[in-house]
């Protein structure tokens, strides 16, 4: 059988902490190399997964001026599917110029976070219009969550299908004979920006002065929470930056509880991860993560009011944190990698299949 060529429009590099290329590189080392034969970028050191994957093609890209050697490759590339398209310069020059010859190649889009995004203060006109002009001009688009997909339906009048994003558990796992913490301890994983109110964990701080709080990420909230924490004494929270994978793995085996109050979000992979290691989560409502099963693997709130009252339950309950730790780590199962491919897969098979039978026809 021919496999199916697919250019990856990503990075394969070693542990770069971006969201969307680490999902990327996780749905690659995946991908049966009976059926597939897969390019994509890298700059240093790749994942040793996808390094030894058979029929890969690592495309060494130069640390500055990127760009033409992207372009030239979704020009010239042999592939077949271009999946996985960025928000980037390249991408924007390929997909308009495409318009003016016969290109047969299927380009692939995902829609990660919902897309109301010029309502973000963060996130500036020209990265909305960027990505206006490049992931959402793909010829297939997929969410990964209902709400995303009904954001982009309501927003921008675009249909998608649905495939969730990921975890590897694996990778992911509770540590079994891990000793009780002295202190409970909440842990909080995401960027330090205004929408993802890392700033409520030092208000639970302070409500809480009996449990340990940790805040692991950066962003441009980070001197903000610093000088906070000094300005009010705050003492039992601790900042612990960006985090490798291993060591973002620890910092979940070690917590008792994941807090997560973002207010705008797709299907955050953070509260997968903390799940797989057997966490209760605390997650905000209003994105309605399918990945919280309310009053089972944790709680999803309304107001700030409710994330408190559902955190004090679980400091002062050892035994209602294992039980939707537990609950949380089997559910997170459905959302493996090695499931999830395999859905990646079909959709790449049955894409090619309907592109050949309309061009015979």
């Amino acid at each position: 059988m021919k496999r199916v060529r697919i250019l990856v429009d990503s990075f394969a590099d070693k542990g770069l902490p971006n969201a969307q290329m680490a999902n990327a590189r996780e749905i690659i080392r995946r991908l049966d190399p009976a059926l597939f034969h897969v390019s994509t970028f890298c700059v240093d050191e790749p994942d040793p997964h996808i390094a030894r994957r058979p029929n890969i093609r690592l495309i060494k890209l130069p640390r500055k001026r990127q760009t033409v050697t992207i372009f030239r490759e979704f020009v010239l590339g042999k592939h077949e599917i271009l999946f996985y398209v960025k928000s980037s310069p390249a991408s924007k020059w390929y997909l308009r110029l495409r318009q003016n010859w016969r290109d047969h190649r299927i380009t692939v889009g995902t829609v990660e976070s919902r897309c109301d995004l010029r309502n973000q203060p963060t996130i500036t006109p020209q990265a909305v219009r960027l990505w206006e002009q490049t992931v959402l001009r793909c010829d297939y688009l997929f969410s990964n969550s209902p709400a995303v997909q009904q954001s982009l339906q309501s927003e921008y009048g675009l249909k998608s299908q649905i495939v969730r994003t990921g975890v590897n558990t694996k990778f992911f796992e509770p540590i079994r004979s891990r000793a009780p913490n002295r202190r409970p301890r909440v842990l909080f994983v995401g960027s330090l920006r205004p929408f993802k109110q890392p700033d409520l964990l030092l208000d639970a701080a302070l409500r809480f002065p009996n449990a340990d709080f940790v805040i692991a990420g950066d962003g441009p909230m980070a001197g903000q929470l610093k000088d906070r924490m000094q300005d009010q004494n705050i003492r039992n929270v601790r900042l612990a930056g960006l985090l490798g994978a291993v060591q973002l793995r620890h910092e979940y085996q070690q917590a008792d509880i994941f807090l997560f109050p973002s207010v705008w979000e797709g299907s955050p992979k953070v509260i997968l991860e903390a799940a797989a290691c057997a966490l209760p989560v605390i997650a905000r409502k209003n994105y309605e993560p399918e990945t919280v099963i309310n009053g089972k693997t944790g709680y999803l709130i309304n107001s700030d009011q409710e994330l408190f009252q559902h955190l004090e339950a679980l400091l002062y309950s050892p035994k209602l944190r294992q039980e939707l730790g537990v609950a949380g780590r089997e559910h997170s199962k459905q959302f493996d990698w090695d499931v999830l491919t395999g859905c990646w897969q079909e959709i790449f098979l049955r894409l090619t299949s309907q592109k050949a039978q309309g061009r015979a026809a």
